[in-house]
C-alpha cells in the first residue's frame, strides 16, 4: 500500500533536508537517466556519497562560506549533486544556461565574482573556458566529463570525479556542514533579465526555497501525494525547474527521471512514466501541433472519434448537460480515446503543471478536454519562483490560481501585482537600486498587472515591464537584442516581438542612405513602404540579421522579419521624448503583419 506524503517542514535548510531524506529513504531509488541507452538509478545513499566526496573536495580548493560558484549543465544527476554539494560546502550556486553565448558567460562569472565553476561537456566547456580566461576571480574549474585541448592559465582545471576522490580522504562533518546554514542564508543566485538588457542576479534564500515546497505540497493535497515520480526537462538553470523539478520532488522523497532532450520527450515519458510533469506552454504548444498534425493526416473515423471526445469533455469542463447518449458515448470514448492520450504519457499522470509562461486556454481545454488534469500557476524568478497555481479542486483553466499558502498577494492601484511572503528574493546580487525599485516595504513588484476573480483566483491580464516572456518560459531582454541589432550598418532601428511565442521576430527600419543608394543601383522608385516586400531588399535585410544571430543565443535570434513603412520619429509618436520606441504604438500598427509570421 502506497503511504501518503505528509512531510514536516522543520528542516533549517535545504541541504538539511536532504540528507534527512536520504536518512529515511536510504536504497530507494532516487535519480534515473541513461547510461547505454537504459534508464539506471543511483540511490538516495549513493547520491550522498557523491555529495559527501564533492563537497569536502570543494574544501580542498579553498571554497568558503559566500563563494559563489556556477554551474553550468544539462539536466543530468549530476547538476542536483553539485548543487547540494556547493550549497553543503557554505557557497551560493550561480546556475547560468547552457545556451549562454561566451558574452553571457563573461557577464555571469564577473559579476558574480565567482571563485570556481562546474561544467558538463566539453562542448560546454569550449564556450565556458574562453570566458573563464578573462574572469580574474576564478580559481578553479570543475568538469563532469573528460575534456582536451585546453590548457588552463591563473586557474586550475580537474574533472569531478578526481575532486570526489580527494574528498573521500578528508575528515569533515559533512551532515553537520549541511544543518549548519541558516534559513537566511543565500542558496543559489539566479540570473535574469532586467528591462536594461544586463542580467541580474537574483538571491534566492534556503528559506525561499522550501516555502515553495510547502506551498506545493498543500496546493497539490488534491492529488493525494504518495510515490511520485517526475520527469526532468526544463533546464535546471530556470528558477521553475530548480525548485518544482528539483527540491519539491526532494522534499516529498520523489524520484527524478532526466530526460535526454526535448526530441526524446516522447519515449521518455514512456519510460519513464511519471505522476507529476511541471512544464512552460511552449512544450504543450508542440504537443497540440503534433497532435492535431497527426488527426489531419489520419482522417476517417480515427479523426472523428478524437473531435468527439474532446467536444464533451469540454462540456463536462464547463459543467454542461451531456445528455443520455453523450453521457454513453463519453464513457466509451474515455477508453477508446482518453486512455490512449494518458498512455502517450505513460499513463499514470495526476497532473500536468503549467508555468514560466502564460497559457493559452485553448491549449489548456485541449489537454483538459482529453481527459488531462493541466494546472496553471503563476510567479517569477524574484519569488523562487511561485505565487499562485490551481488546484485540482477548483481549476479555472483562464486563471493561474490562488496564492500558495503562507504567500500574500495584492493588487496595487495601478493594477500591478505585488507578492509578500518568506518567498521573496534577497535582492539583486550588488545592485541595490534595482532592488530597491523592486522590493517596496516587503512587497516584490512583479510588474504583471492583473486582478482576483470572485474565487480569489488570479488572472493576468498584461505586462508593465518590457521584458518578453516566450512560451517556453525564458525572459528575454528586448533592449538588449535590439541594441545588437542596430549596430549592424544596414539597420536603423528595431523592435523585436514574441511574446508567449515560440521564437522571436522583428520589425525592422532599414537604414536610410543604405535605402537611397540601393533604390539608386536597382532603378526603383517610391518610398520604404513601397519596397518593404521586395525580394532583393529583404534578402539584404537578411544578412544583416545573419550576422545578428551569431552574436545572440539560441531563445534571442531573430527567426523572421518585416520592414517597417516608415521610420519610428516623434512626428509619427513612434518614438517618445527621450528617444525610445513606444512598444504600444508599433504593436497597434503591425500587430497583424508581426503575428503572421507564426503561421
Amino acid at each position: 500500500m502506497k503511504k501518503k506524503v505528509t512531510p514536516s517542514y522543520f528542516w533549517p535548510n535545504l541541504t538539511a533536508m536532504f540528507f534527512d531524506q536520504v536518512d529515511k529513504l536510504g536504497d530507494k531509488p532516487f535519480l534515473w537517466a541513461k547510461r547505454n541507452g537504459v534508464y539506471k538509478s543511483l540511490s538516495w545513499h549513493d547520491t550522498a556519497a557523491k555529495v559527501t566526496g564533492l563537497t569536502r573536495g570543494l574544501k580542498t580548493l579553498g571554497v568558503q562560506s559566500g563563494d559563489r560558484i556556477v554551474l553550468v549543465s544539462e539536466n543530468r544527476p549530476s547538476w542536483l549533486i553539485a548543487d547540494i554539494a556547493i550549497m553543503t560546502s557554505g557557497a551560493i550556486t550561480v546556475p547560468t544556461y547552457t545556451t549562454n553565448t561566451e558574452a553571457d558567460h563573461l557577464h555571469v562569472l564577473s559579476d558574480s565574482k565567482a571563485k570556481g565553476a562546474i561544467v558538463s561537456t566539453n562542448k560546454l566547456a569550449e564556450k565556458l573556458l574562453k570566458s573563464v580566461r578573462y574572469a580574474p576571480d576564478i580559481e578553479f574549474v570543475i568538469t563532469m566529463e573528460p575534456v582536451t585541448h585546453f590548457n588552463p592559465s591563473g586557474y586550475e582545471l580537474l574533472d569531478l570525479l578526481t575532486v570526489e576522490e580527494r574528498g573521500r580522504a578528508g575528515r569533515d562533518n559533512v551532515v553537520k556542514m549541511a544543518r549548519d546554514a541558516s534559513p537566511d542564508d543565500t542558496a543559489c543566485m539566479i540570473y535574469t533579465s532586467g528591462t536594461g538588457g544586463t542580467p541580474k542576479g537574483v538571491m534566492l534564500s534556503h528559506k525561499a526555497i522550501m516555502h515553495n515546497c510547502e506551498g506545493a505540497v498543500d496546493a497539490l493535497r488534491d492529488i493525494n501525494l504518495s510515490d511520485e515520480v517526475f520527469l526532468s526537462f526544463l533546464p535546471l538553470s530556470h528558477s521553475y525547474e530548480h525548485t518544482a523539478g528539483q527540491f519539491f520532488p526532494m522534499s516529498i522523497g520523489a524520484e527524478i527521471y532526466y530526460a535526454e532532450g526535448i526530441e526524446a520527450l516522447g519515449s521518455n515519458m514512456l519510460e519513464a512514466r511519471p505522476t507529476i510533469m511541471t512544464a512552460v506552454p511552449r512544450l504543450y504548444e508542440m504537443l497540440h501541433g503534433r497532435i492535431t498534425t497527426g488527426l489531419k493526416n489520419a482522417g476517417g473515423l480515427r479523426e472523428k472519434l478524437f473531435l468527439q471526445a474532446l467536444k464533451l469533455g469540454t462540456q463536462r469542463y464547463l459543467e454542461k448537460p451531456l445528455g443520455p447518449i453523450g453521457t454513453i458515448q463519453n464513457v466509451i470514448l474515455d477508453r477508446v480515446v482518453r486512455d490512449k492520450v494518458r498512455n502517450r504519457f505513460g499513463g499514470r499522470l495526476k497532473a500536468l503543471v503549467s508555468g514560466g509562461a502564460p497559457l493559452n486556454p485553448d491549449i489548456a481545454m485541449f489537454f483538459t478536454g482529453l481527459g488531462l488534469r493541466i494546472m496553471q500557476g503563476y510567479g517569477q524568478t524574484e519569488t523562487a519562483p511561485v505565487v499562485c497555481v490551481n488546484r485540482a479542486s477548483q481549476i479555472k483553466l483562464h486563471t493561474v490560481g490562488t496564492p500558495l499558502k503562507n504567500t500574500r498577494v495584492k493588487i496595487a492601484d495601478d493594477g500591478e501585482i505585488l507578492v509578500a511572503g518568506d518567498l521573496i528574493m534577497q535582492g539583486y546580487w550588488n545592485d541595490p537600486e534595482a532592488t530597491k525599485n523592486t522590493i517596496k516595504n516587503g512587497w516584490v513588484h512583479t510588474g504583471d498587472i492583473g486582478k482576483f476573480d470572485s474565487d480569489g483566483h488570479l488572472i493576468i491580464t498584461d505586462r508593465k515591464k518590457d521584458i518578453i516572456v516566450n512560451s517556453g518560459g525564458d525572459n528575454i531582454a528586448p533592449q538588449r537584442v535590439e541594441g545588437i541589432i542596430c549596430i549592424e550598418p544596414e539597420i536603423s532601428q528595431a523592435m523585436v516581438y514574441g511574446d508567449n511565442h515560440p521564437y522571436i521576430v522583428a520589425l525592422i527600419v532599414p537604414n536610410e542612405s543604405l535605402l537611397k543608394d540601393w533604390i539608386s543601383a536597382k532603378g526603383k522608385t517610391g518610398k520604404l513602404a513601397d519596397i518593404s516586400d521586395d525580394p532583393d531588399f529583404i534578402k539584404v535585410i537578411s544578412g544583416a540579421i545573419a550576422r545578428v544571430n551569431n552574436k545572440l543565443s539560441n531563445i534571442e535570434k531573430v527567426r523572421k522579419f518585416i520592414i517597417a513603412d516608415t521610420p519610428f520619429t516623434l512626428q509619427n509618436a513612434q518614438l517618445t521624448p527621450t528617444m525610445k520606441i513606444r512598444r504600444h504604438k508599433l504593436k497597434e500598427i503591425y500587430n497583424n503583419r508581426l503575428e503572421r509570421l507564426y503561421r
